[in-house]
């Protein structure tokens, strides 16, 4: 069985060395790097002691659903009141609300030790963390000062109530209705499927986020409005009241998470009221949306971590064969497996997906920084700048991330071969789990149609893949006459210019095959993931280069296993993006030529 242990020191490499977080104490002036690593050595010891314990008894014994209620598995309440306790839900809150004010960089960190320790319960206070950031940024006065104390404490928790049962990505077809009622609420009716930590016993109040359309709405996604939704009404004290007219109707048998409660929530008439304007709820729910997808990558390295962690003890320690090159424990009966050059392969692949986007996520959590202050000196349009950065980003991080870091879970069970498709070793919990990272908060193929078809052709122009790639062609430049880093230079200004040019490939195309824009999309994120990721890669390998011939806080052997990692995702990863690149330029004709007739299965 694989056990968690957080990676501090790469956290604090790529936080400290890489990414120069102390550049926030420019937007939080009580920011410091020391306390900062206390509160990562503490959040560690939350997630391997009390957390990690609980993942796979959760799993095994999943949520109990009984008339509308639902009990989450043993020593869950437990490990969410001592999560609370702490005071972990206020981390990256606004103090006005009773948080501790952290950046969301930090807050980002003790996401991934959660989600690496134990997903299933990382989605109770996930989902609290999406509701926190709408109702801070669209709320009214009067509904952030009765929920966000709660939410931020950990004493209620949130959900956000999207899907219907006949309708997931196009929300314009939703059916649940809003009308208005005399004292300035609502009533909401219609049925919500797949709501996550939809009902449970942690918390005293749930508080939904739920979209709805009210009686004079204008059609498609023009017309779909955002509403809070108790789970019970509060009194005037801000206590939990009259119970609301939402009702769990059943909970849903899962592949993986099961520890994390999937609800069908039935509103019967609850009360509700309107979170921003009326008919503007889409853009609100992006606040939530944007989180949640973040957090969603956030997942894929977790799962690459886990996985990788408990690849390599079983790796080093299970003998098989002797290495084609020659004994290496001639002392042995046989060679451990890391002596062979395939699992190496698949270890290091592991180890490339998590270090390379644990990279990529906190460089964009500066991002959502940038907003935050945005925010706080309300400038709207300081706000949108780095709202639209991270825009592109976003959907690359989701689809591209959790794709890999499927992978990188399945590679873990390879490692262990039959002994990873049995439940005993816990290698076949993480590929379970992994599988809904690629699904949900908007599946691989909606981040792909979002970032071409979206971010990339109508929305920039192209503009935004100049934008990054002018950031990779400056390192480029900056670094290819050093003798250590040319090759890494080299190759990315190739990519680069390539990334730019495909771009533009099928910016032409689709002028005259409008399918070849869903036809290539998926190709196209993946290979702007790759490239993306090469990009951290080389800046992580940089930074090790130096920190070898200067001095830095890590080893020596730290810094040499992080420009070798580098050198191996150049080498064996990021060419894959030229098959992408191949077939992302290919005419729709072959996927849609094919009349419908001919799909039969007779």
């Amino acid at each position: 069985m694989p056990s968690y242990k957080a990676p501090l020191d790469d956290i604090h490499f790529v936080l400290n060395e890489v990414l120069n977080v102390s550049q926030l104490k420019a937007w939080y002036p009580d920011f410091d790097t020391d306390t900062m690593s206390a509160i990562f050595e503490e959040g560690a010891k939350l997630c391997e002691q009390v957390l990690f314990p609980l993942n796979r008894s959760g799993d095994e014994e999943g949520c109990h659903f009984d008339n509308g209620n639902v009990t989450t598995p043993k020593g869950f309440k437990e490990a969410y009141k001592t999560f609370c306790e702490a005071g972990w839900p206020a981390l990256g809150c606004d103090p006005d609300f009773g948080g501790q004010g952290w950046p969301h960089t930090v807050n980002t960190v003790f996401e991934e030790m959660i989600c690496s320790a134990n997903l299933s319960f990382g989605m109770y206070p996930g989902l609290s963390s999406g509701a926190y950031q709408s109702l801070l940024r669209w709320g009214t006065d009067t509904l952030k000062q009765t929920y966000l104390p709660k939410l931020v404490s950990g004493e209620w928790s949130g959900t956000m109530c999207l899907t219907e049962p006949h309708c997931g990505t196009d929300l314009g077809l939703i059916r649940t209705k809003a009308v208005p009622d005399a004292d300035g609420s609502y009533k909401i009716s219609g049925t919500k499927i797949f709501i996550s930590a939809g009902e449970h016993d942690l918390t005293s109040n749930i508080i939904h986020l739920v979209l709805a359309k009210l009686p004079d709405a204008p059609p498609g996604v023009k017309g779909i409005s955002l509403f809070i939704v108790p789970k019970f009404i509060p009194d005037a004290n801000g206590a939990p009241g009259e119970r609301n007219k939402a009702v769990c109707g059943s909970i849903e048998h899962k592949m993986g998470i099961k520890a994390s409660a999937t609800c069908v929530i039935n509103f019967e008439g609850a009360k509700a009221w309107l979170i921003a304007e009326p008919n503007k709820g889409l853009e609100a729910m992006f606040t939530f949306m944007n989180t949640a997808r973040i957090g969603t990558a956030i997942q894929g390295i977790c799962h690459a971590e886990l996985s990788y962690q408990g690849a390599l003890r079983y790796a080093k320690d299970r003998r098989s064969m002797r290495a084609v090159s020659g004994k290496k424990e001639p002392d042995k009966v046989a060679d451990a497996l890391i002596h062979h050059a395939d699992v190496r392969r698949m270890l290091l692949t592991q180890r490339a997906i998590a270090e390379g986007g644990r990279a990529m996520i906190y460089h964009c959590a500066q991002f959502a920084d940038h907003m935050v202050n945005g925010i706080l000196e309300n400038d709207p349009a300081k706000y949108k700048k780095w709202d639209d950065k991270l825009g592109f980003y976003t959907p690359i991080l989701k689809g591209f991330l959790t794709e890999l870091g499927l992978e990188a879970a399945n590679q873990g069970v390879q490692v262990f071969g039959g002994h990873g498709y049995i439940k005993e070793h816990g290698m076949e919990q993480i590929a379970r789990d992994a599988r809904i990272a690629t699904i949900y908060e908007g599946t691989t193929g909606i981040q792909a149609l979002d970032l071409l078809g979206r971010k990339v052709l109508i929305m920039t122009r192209g503009g935004a893949v100049r934008e990054f790639t002018t950031l990779v062609g400056k390192f480029a430049v900056d670094n290819m006459r050093n003798p250590k880093m040319r090759s890494f230079a080299t190759t990315l200004a190739k990519y680069a210019a390539e990334w730019n040019l495909l771009t533009m490939r099928i910016m032409l195309m689709a002028r005259k095959d409008r399918d070849v824009v869903s036809a290539a999309c998926n190709h196209f994120l993946m290979y702007s993931g790759y490239v993306m990721m090469a990009y951290f890669w080389a800046l992580q390998a940089s930074v090790a280069s130096e920190k070898l011939a200067k001095g830095g806080s890590e080893s020596e052997e730290f810094y040499k296993a992080k420009i070798a990692t580098a050198r191996f995702y150049f080498d064996h990863l990021l060419p894959r993006a030229k098959g992408h690149a191949t077939s992302m330029v290919k005419p729709s004709k072959s996927i849609m030529k094919m009349p419908i007739e001919s799909f039969v299965f007779e």
